[in-house]
Protein backbone atom coordinates (compact mmCIF):
# COMPACT_ATOMS: atom_id res chain seq x y z
CA UNK A 1 0.00 0.00 0.00
CA UNK A 2 2.83 2.50 0.71
CA UNK A 3 4.22 1.94 -2.85
CA UNK A 4 0.76 2.22 -4.50
CA UNK A 5 0.15 5.44 -2.22
CA UNK A 6 3.63 6.80 -3.65
CA UNK A 7 2.66 6.10 -7.62
CA UNK A 8 4.72 3.19 -8.20
CA UNK A 9 2.48 1.91 -10.99
CA UNK A 10 3.49 -1.95 -10.32
CA UNK A 11 2.21 -1.35 -7.09
CA UNK A 12 -0.84 0.49 -7.93
CA UNK A 13 -2.03 -2.41 -10.12
CA UNK A 14 -1.12 -5.07 -7.72
CA UNK A 15 -3.34 -3.35 -5.17
CA UNK A 16 -6.17 -2.79 -7.98
CA UNK A 17 -5.91 -6.75 -8.75
CA UNK A 18 -6.09 -7.53 -4.34
CA UNK A 19 -9.27 -5.20 -4.59
CA UNK A 20 -10.93 -7.36 -7.83
CA UNK A 21 -10.13 -10.68 -6.63
CA UNK A 22 -10.47 -9.87 -2.64
CA UNK A 23 -7.64 -11.12 -1.38
CA UNK A 24 -6.17 -9.90 1.66
CA UNK A 25 -8.41 -6.82 1.21
CA UNK A 26 -12.08 -6.11 0.99
CA UNK A 27 -13.53 -7.36 -2.35
CA UNK A 28 -14.23 -3.66 -3.98
CA UNK A 29 -14.49 -3.32 -7.89
CA UNK A 30 -14.76 0.17 -7.50
CA UNK A 31 -11.49 0.66 -5.69
CA UNK A 32 -9.86 -1.83 -8.20
CA UNK A 33 -10.48 0.67 -11.11
CA UNK A 34 -9.23 3.39 -8.34
CA UNK A 35 -5.88 1.71 -8.57
CA UNK A 36 -6.14 0.28 -12.07
CA UNK A 37 -6.16 3.60 -13.82
CA UNK A 38 -3.47 5.29 -11.22
CA UNK A 39 -1.33 2.98 -13.29
CA UNK A 40 -3.11 3.07 -16.37
CA UNK A 41 -2.30 7.13 -16.63
CA UNK A 42 1.08 6.03 -15.70
CA UNK A 43 1.16 3.82 -19.36
CA UNK A 44 1.61 0.65 -17.42
CA UNK A 45 0.47 -1.97 -19.99
CA UNK A 46 -1.02 -4.60 -17.42
CA UNK A 47 -3.32 -1.75 -15.68
CA UNK A 48 -4.15 -0.31 -19.17
CA UNK A 49 -5.64 -4.09 -19.82
CA UNK A 50 -6.91 -4.64 -16.44
CA UNK A 51 -8.49 -1.60 -17.08
CA UNK A 52 -10.21 -2.16 -20.21
CA UNK A 53 -11.34 -5.33 -19.37
CA UNK A 54 -13.24 -3.62 -16.30
CA UNK A 55 -14.72 -1.43 -18.60
CA UNK A 56 -15.73 -4.15 -20.49
CA UNK A 57 -17.48 -6.14 -18.11
CA UNK A 58 -18.69 -3.27 -16.32
CA UNK A 59 -16.98 -3.75 -13.11
CA UNK A 60 -16.47 -1.19 -10.31
CA UNK A 61 -17.79 1.52 -13.91
CA UNK A 62 -20.67 1.62 -16.21
CA UNK A 63 -20.32 -0.91 -18.81
CA UNK A 64 -18.74 1.08 -21.84
CA UNK A 65 -17.05 -0.29 -24.79
CA UNK A 66 -15.83 2.30 -26.30
CA UNK A 67 -13.65 3.05 -22.72
CA UNK A 68 -12.83 -0.42 -22.80
CA UNK A 69 -10.96 -0.12 -26.54
CA UNK A 70 -9.42 2.73 -25.72
CA UNK A 71 -7.43 0.69 -22.98
CA UNK A 72 -6.97 -2.71 -24.52
CA UNK A 73 -5.57 -0.38 -27.83
CA UNK A 74 -3.13 1.65 -25.39
CA UNK A 75 -1.69 -1.82 -23.48
CA UNK A 76 -2.10 -3.73 -26.81
CA UNK A 77 -0.12 -1.32 -29.06
CA UNK A 78 2.97 -2.07 -26.09
CA UNK A 79 2.53 -5.41 -26.83
CA UNK A 80 0.36 -7.16 -24.15
CA UNK A 81 -0.58 -10.06 -25.28
CA UNK A 82 -4.12 -10.37 -23.82
CA UNK A 83 -5.08 -6.70 -24.73
CA UNK A 84 -4.18 -7.43 -28.08
CA UNK A 85 -6.74 -10.54 -28.21
CA UNK A 86 -9.15 -8.53 -26.58
CA UNK A 87 -8.85 -5.69 -29.20
CA UNK A 88 -9.48 -8.62 -31.97
CA UNK A 89 -12.62 -9.53 -30.28
CA UNK A 90 -14.12 -6.49 -30.03
CA UNK A 91 -13.35 -6.10 -33.74
CA UNK A 92 -14.71 -9.25 -34.48
CA UNK A 93 -17.65 -8.49 -32.54
CA UNK A 94 -18.39 -5.05 -33.32
CA UNK A 95 -17.95 -3.57 -29.27
CA UNK A 96 -17.32 -0.30 -29.14
CA UNK A 97 -15.87 -0.01 -32.71
CA UNK A 98 -17.27 -0.64 -35.81
CA UNK A 99 -17.22 -4.49 -37.06
CA UNK A 100 -14.08 -5.18 -38.63
CA UNK A 101 -12.84 -8.50 -39.52
CA UNK A 102 -9.85 -7.39 -40.89
CA UNK A 103 -8.84 -5.57 -37.70
CA UNK A 104 -9.87 -8.60 -35.74
CA UNK A 105 -7.20 -10.86 -37.69
CA UNK A 106 -4.46 -8.32 -37.27
CA UNK A 107 -4.64 -8.38 -33.50
CA UNK A 108 -5.50 -11.92 -32.99
CA UNK A 109 -2.09 -12.67 -34.97
CA UNK A 110 0.19 -10.43 -32.88
CA UNK A 111 -1.47 -12.43 -29.39
CA UNK A 112 -0.98 -15.54 -31.08
CA UNK A 113 2.70 -14.67 -32.06
CA UNK A 114 3.17 -14.38 -28.49
CA UNK A 115 1.23 -17.43 -27.88
CA UNK A 116 -2.00 -16.59 -26.53
CA UNK A 117 -4.30 -19.99 -26.59
CA UNK A 118 -7.44 -18.07 -26.77
CA UNK A 119 -5.89 -15.56 -29.93
CA UNK A 120 -4.32 -18.99 -31.66
CA UNK A 121 -8.37 -20.47 -31.74
CA UNK A 122 -9.90 -16.88 -33.03
CA UNK A 123 -7.32 -16.61 -35.66
CA UNK A 124 -7.53 -20.17 -36.71
CA UNK A 125 -11.70 -19.89 -36.77
CA UNK A 126 -10.82 -16.79 -38.86
CA UNK A 127 -8.83 -18.65 -41.27
CA UNK A 128 -11.09 -21.72 -41.29
CA UNK A 129 -14.20 -19.31 -42.35
CA UNK A 130 -12.38 -17.00 -44.66
CA UNK A 131 -13.31 -14.32 -42.22
CA UNK A 132 -10.99 -10.71 -42.65
CA UNK A 133 -8.59 -13.09 -44.37
CA UNK A 134 -8.26 -15.59 -47.23
CA UNK A 135 -9.88 -19.41 -46.62
CA UNK A 136 -6.82 -21.35 -45.37
CA UNK A 137 -7.71 -24.73 -43.93
CA UNK A 138 -4.13 -26.09 -43.46
CA UNK A 139 -3.37 -22.57 -41.46
CA UNK A 140 -6.71 -22.66 -39.55
CA UNK A 141 -5.46 -26.44 -38.79
CA UNK A 142 -2.05 -25.35 -37.95
CA UNK A 143 -3.17 -22.53 -35.18
CA UNK A 144 -6.15 -24.94 -33.45
CA UNK A 145 -3.44 -27.51 -33.19
CA UNK A 146 -1.01 -24.38 -31.15
CA UNK A 147 -4.15 -23.93 -29.25
CA UNK A 148 -5.17 -27.29 -28.77
CA UNK A 149 -1.53 -28.66 -26.98
CA UNK A 150 -2.26 -25.58 -24.51
CA UNK A 151 -5.41 -27.14 -23.83
CA UNK A 152 -8.03 -25.28 -25.10
CA UNK A 153 -10.91 -27.76 -25.56
CA UNK A 154 -12.99 -25.70 -28.13
CA UNK A 155 -9.98 -25.76 -30.32
CA UNK A 156 -8.81 -29.71 -29.62
CA UNK A 157 -12.77 -30.56 -30.46
CA UNK A 158 -12.26 -28.43 -33.97
CA UNK A 159 -8.94 -30.04 -34.73
CA UNK A 160 -10.54 -33.49 -34.09
CA UNK A 161 -13.20 -32.27 -36.74
CA UNK A 162 -10.90 -31.32 -39.15
CA UNK A 163 -9.41 -34.91 -39.17
CA UNK A 164 -12.90 -36.23 -39.42
CA UNK A 165 -13.06 -34.20 -42.51
CA UNK A 166 -9.83 -34.13 -44.22
CA UNK A 167 -9.54 -30.41 -44.05
CA UNK A 168 -6.01 -29.21 -44.10
CA UNK A 169 -4.87 -32.99 -42.61
CA UNK A 170 -5.28 -35.76 -44.35
CA UNK A 171 -8.47 -37.30 -42.87
CA UNK A 172 -7.61 -39.68 -39.53
CA UNK A 173 -9.92 -40.77 -37.53
CA UNK A 174 -7.22 -42.03 -34.65
CA UNK A 175 -6.22 -38.98 -34.70
CA UNK A 176 -9.46 -37.36 -34.17
CA UNK A 177 -10.77 -39.49 -31.41
CA UNK A 178 -7.67 -38.28 -29.82
CA UNK A 179 -8.44 -34.84 -29.76
CA UNK A 180 -12.30 -35.70 -29.16
CA UNK A 181 -11.37 -37.25 -26.17
CA UNK A 182 -9.16 -34.96 -24.77
CA UNK A 183 -11.73 -31.82 -25.25
CA UNK A 184 -14.87 -34.12 -24.13
CA UNK A 185 -12.76 -34.86 -20.88
CA UNK A 186 -12.49 -31.60 -20.12
CA UNK A 187 -16.66 -30.81 -20.35
CA UNK A 188 -16.78 -30.05 -23.86
CA UNK A 189 -20.29 -30.70 -24.98
CA UNK A 190 -19.63 -30.90 -28.83
CA UNK A 191 -16.51 -33.11 -28.49
CA UNK A 192 -18.29 -35.80 -26.10
CA UNK A 193 -21.31 -35.78 -28.79
CA UNK A 194 -18.93 -36.51 -31.58
CA UNK A 195 -16.74 -39.01 -29.44
CA UNK A 196 -20.11 -40.89 -28.92
CA UNK A 197 -20.61 -40.52 -32.94
CA UNK A 198 -16.73 -42.36 -33.26
CA UNK A 199 -17.06 -44.84 -31.14
CA UNK A 200 -21.23 -45.57 -32.21
CA UNK A 201 -19.72 -45.72 -35.98
CA UNK A 202 -16.28 -47.22 -35.34
CA UNK A 203 -14.28 -44.88 -36.79
CA UNK A 204 -10.86 -45.38 -36.14
CA UNK A 205 -11.89 -47.38 -33.03
CA UNK A 206 -13.59 -50.80 -31.94
CA UNK A 207 -17.33 -49.96 -31.99
CA UNK A 208 -18.37 -49.76 -28.05
CA UNK A 209 -22.17 -48.85 -27.71
CA UNK A 210 -21.38 -48.24 -23.79
CA UNK A 211 -18.21 -45.41 -24.59
CA UNK A 212 -21.30 -44.14 -27.34
CA UNK A 213 -23.91 -43.86 -24.86
CA UNK A 214 -21.77 -42.53 -21.73
CA UNK A 215 -20.37 -39.50 -23.59
CA UNK A 216 -23.69 -39.03 -25.68
CA UNK A 217 -25.46 -38.87 -21.92
CA UNK A 218 -22.58 -36.28 -20.59
CA UNK A 219 -23.11 -34.34 -23.84
CA UNK A 220 -27.39 -34.46 -23.54
CA UNK A 221 -27.29 -33.10 -19.96
CA UNK A 222 -25.28 -30.34 -21.02
CA UNK A 223 -27.87 -29.64 -23.23
CA UNK A 224 -26.19 -30.60 -26.60
CA UNK A 225 -29.34 -31.13 -29.50
CA UNK A 226 -27.22 -33.29 -31.32
CA UNK A 227 -26.44 -36.00 -28.38
CA UNK A 228 -30.27 -35.40 -27.16
CA UNK A 229 -31.36 -36.65 -30.82
CA UNK A 230 -28.92 -39.00 -31.04
CA UNK A 231 -29.74 -40.81 -27.03
CA UNK A 232 -33.38 -40.61 -28.17
CA UNK A 233 -33.21 -42.53 -31.51
CA UNK A 234 -31.00 -45.29 -29.47
CA UNK A 235 -34.09 -45.17 -27.04
CA UNK A 236 -36.92 -45.27 -29.41
CA UNK A 237 -35.55 -48.27 -31.03
CA UNK A 238 -34.29 -50.28 -28.18
CA UNK A 239 -30.62 -50.31 -29.51
CA UNK A 240 -27.89 -51.37 -26.89
CA UNK A 241 -30.19 -50.02 -24.08
CA UNK A 242 -33.62 -51.09 -23.00
CA UNK A 243 -36.34 -49.18 -25.22
CA UNK A 244 -38.24 -46.67 -23.78
CA UNK A 245 -40.28 -44.37 -25.86
CA UNK A 246 -40.93 -42.21 -22.70
CA UNK A 247 -37.20 -41.31 -22.30
CA UNK A 248 -37.07 -41.24 -26.40
CA UNK A 249 -39.79 -38.63 -26.32
CA UNK A 250 -38.06 -36.45 -23.93
CA UNK A 251 -35.05 -36.37 -25.32
CA UNK A 252 -35.98 -35.53 -29.03
CA UNK A 253 -38.33 -32.81 -27.19
CA UNK A 254 -35.28 -31.37 -25.23
CA UNK A 255 -33.60 -31.32 -28.79
CA UNK A 256 -36.30 -30.14 -31.04
CA UNK A 257 -37.34 -27.14 -28.40
CA UNK A 258 -33.44 -26.15 -28.94
CA UNK A 259 -34.50 -25.98 -32.65
CA UNK A 260 -33.04 -29.62 -33.65
CA UNK A 261 -34.54 -30.13 -37.28
CA UNK A 262 -33.98 -33.89 -36.77
CA UNK A 263 -35.28 -33.99 -33.56
CA UNK A 264 -38.66 -31.98 -34.91
CA UNK A 265 -39.09 -33.97 -37.36
CA UNK A 266 -38.82 -37.24 -35.57
CA UNK A 267 -41.07 -35.90 -32.34
CA UNK A 268 -43.53 -34.95 -35.69
CA UNK A 269 -43.83 -38.86 -36.52
CA UNK A 270 -44.45 -40.11 -33.13
CA UNK A 271 -47.41 -37.69 -32.89
CA UNK A 272 -48.02 -38.85 -36.09
CA UNK A 273 -48.32 -42.46 -35.14
CA UNK A 274 -48.83 -42.55 -32.10
CA UNK A 275 -45.77 -44.18 -31.01
CA UNK A 276 -44.53 -44.41 -27.29
CA UNK A 277 -47.34 -40.71 -27.19
CA UNK A 278 -50.90 -40.57 -27.63
CA UNK A 279 -51.46 -39.97 -31.45
CA UNK A 280 -52.11 -36.11 -31.82
CA UNK A 281 -52.09 -34.72 -35.45
CA UNK A 282 -52.02 -31.37 -34.59
CA UNK A 283 -49.07 -31.71 -32.26
CA UNK A 284 -46.99 -33.65 -35.36
CA UNK A 285 -48.03 -30.76 -37.54
CA UNK A 286 -46.30 -28.49 -35.55
CA UNK A 287 -43.28 -30.41 -35.34
CA UNK A 288 -42.99 -31.04 -39.00
CA UNK A 289 -43.54 -27.62 -40.08
CA UNK A 290 -40.79 -26.37 -37.47
CA UNK A 291 -38.58 -28.80 -38.88
CA UNK A 292 -39.70 -28.21 -42.85
CA UNK A 293 -39.03 -24.49 -42.17
CA UNK A 294 -35.32 -25.61 -41.67
CA UNK A 295 -35.23 -27.36 -45.00
CA UNK A 296 -36.04 -31.28 -43.51
CA UNK A 297 -37.10 -32.72 -46.64
CA UNK A 298 -38.44 -35.89 -44.64
CA UNK A 299 -40.55 -33.41 -42.42
CA UNK A 300 -41.48 -31.40 -45.94
CA UNK A 301 -42.83 -34.72 -47.19
CA UNK A 302 -44.54 -35.50 -44.10
CA UNK A 303 -46.04 -32.19 -43.80
CA UNK A 304 -47.19 -32.01 -47.70
CA UNK A 305 -49.05 -35.93 -46.53
CA UNK A 306 -50.61 -33.80 -43.49
CA UNK A 307 -52.03 -31.59 -45.84
CA UNK A 308 -53.13 -34.07 -48.55
CA UNK A 309 -54.77 -36.44 -46.12
CA UNK A 310 -56.38 -33.35 -43.95
CA UNK A 311 -54.82 -34.50 -41.01
CA UNK A 312 -54.60 -31.75 -38.30
CA UNK A 313 -55.46 -29.01 -40.23
CA UNK A 314 -57.95 -28.46 -43.59
CA UNK A 315 -56.94 -30.38 -46.68
CA UNK A 316 -55.57 -28.41 -48.96
CA UNK A 317 -53.55 -29.87 -52.02
CA UNK A 318 -52.16 -26.87 -53.18
CA UNK A 319 -49.89 -26.77 -49.38
CA UNK A 320 -49.14 -30.75 -49.80
CA UNK A 321 -47.85 -29.93 -53.36
CA UNK A 322 -46.08 -26.77 -52.39
CA UNK A 323 -44.08 -29.03 -49.40
CA UNK A 324 -43.54 -32.27 -51.80
CA UNK A 325 -42.09 -30.17 -54.21
CA UNK A 326 -39.34 -28.54 -51.68
CA UNK A 327 -38.64 -31.77 -50.13
CA UNK A 328 -38.38 -33.44 -54.16
CA UNK A 329 -36.19 -31.02 -55.10
CA UNK A 330 -33.75 -32.45 -52.23
CA UNK A 331 -34.35 -35.81 -53.79
CA UNK A 332 -36.40 -37.08 -51.37
CA UNK A 333 -38.07 -40.08 -53.14
CA UNK A 334 -41.31 -40.27 -51.40
CA UNK A 335 -42.07 -36.76 -51.97
CA UNK A 336 -41.18 -37.78 -55.77
CA UNK A 337 -43.76 -40.81 -55.77
CA UNK A 338 -46.18 -38.32 -54.24
CA UNK A 339 -45.95 -35.84 -56.83
CA UNK A 340 -45.91 -37.85 -59.57
CA UNK A 341 -49.13 -40.06 -58.48
CA UNK A 342 -51.08 -36.48 -57.88
CA UNK A 343 -50.02 -35.80 -61.34
CA UNK A 344 -51.51 -39.21 -63.06
CA UNK A 345 -54.83 -38.35 -61.29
Amino acid sequence: LPLAEKGHAKAQNNLGMLYAHGRGVPHDYKEAVKWFRLAAEQEHADAQYNLGFMYSKGQGVPQDYKEAVKWYRLAAEQGHAKAQYNLGLMYDLGNGVPQDYKQAVKWFKLAAEQGDAEAQFNLAQMYYEGQGIAQDYKEAEKLFQLSAEQGDAEAQCNLGMMYVKGEGVEQDYKEAEKWFRLAAEQGNATAQSNLGIIYDEGQGVEKDYKETVKWWRLSADQENAEAQCNLGVMYALGEKVEQDYKEAEKLFRLAAEQGDAEAQCILGMMYHEGEGVAQDYTEALKWYRLAAEQGSAGAQCNLGLMYHEGLGVAQDYKEAVKWWRLAAEQREEQAQINLAAMQDD
